[in-house]
């Protein structure tokens, strides 16, 4: 794998690279599957399939940099969320919407997740930890210390609640063609992402909140 691949491509993005990377985002949003083969990346990108070795190394390495690319933009915003002059329980909701939209818009981004994690390279793993886990377990270790300073939300454990928040999405968007066969579900619309957030949002904060922040929050 091309170890400079994650780090070169977040910021002057080569041409040719970019255009393999949205080939193999469209493809899997189209697929609703992350199996697609360099010979279809290729080809809808009309860039010869061995410019991918050149730019990524091999195929591992080209959904590495699409798991950077699309993770980058909704880890850049968590040092601006806890940074704003807003309480911990609106930067939750906020939180709690931002990340559903982001699984939303790349529907195979926990299924890149996963087979990184557990189906790639010890490298591989070791990069999806570094600049997407990481980041994420440490601003819930924050905000969560935040509102239990803040007298508003009881105190949890920063771990769980990355596994109860970011499972959510996983089942949402991995879990929901298992669903689709055994209950007739249809896909993941912009009504069902929105309805989703709103009881998202109910269910995490109705078992994190203070009792007195549980009866402001509904009446808000």
């Amino acid at each position: 794998m091309n170890t400079n691949a994650t780090s070169r491509l977040p910021g002057g993005r080569n041409s040719t690279a970019e255009k393999l990377l949205v080939a193999a985002s469209e493809l899997m949003i189209e697929r609703a599957a992350i199996e697609v083969s360099l010979s279809d990346i290729a080809q809808k990108s009309g860039v010869n399939a061995a410019l991918v070795k050149y730019h990524f190394g091999n195929k591992d390495g080209l959904l590495l940099a699409l798991l950077a690319r699309d993770a980058a933009t909704e880890v850049s915003q968590l040092e601006y969320l806890i940074s704003q002059p807003i309480s911990p329980t609106a930067k939750l909701r906020l939180h709690i919407g931002g990340i559903i939209r982001a699984y939303h818009q790349f529907p195979y981004m926990n299924r890149l997740i996963h087979y990184l994690l557990h189906e790639s390279s010890a490298e591989a793993a070791d990069e999806v930890s570094k600049f997407f886990v990481a980041p994420l377990l440490e601003f819930h270790r924050r905000l969560l210390a935040e509102g239990v300073k803040a007298g508003e939300f009881r105190k949890i454990d920063p771990v769980l609640f990355y596994t109860s928040l970011i499972g959510a999405c996983d089942h949402l968007f991995f879990g929901r063609h298992a669903m689709s066969r055994a209950t007739g579900v249809g896909p993941v619309t912009d009504d069902v992402c929105r309805e989703y957030i709103k009881h998202m949002e109910a269910l995490i904060c109705g078992g994190m909140l203070n009792q007195k922040d549980q009866g402001a929050a509904a009446a808000g």
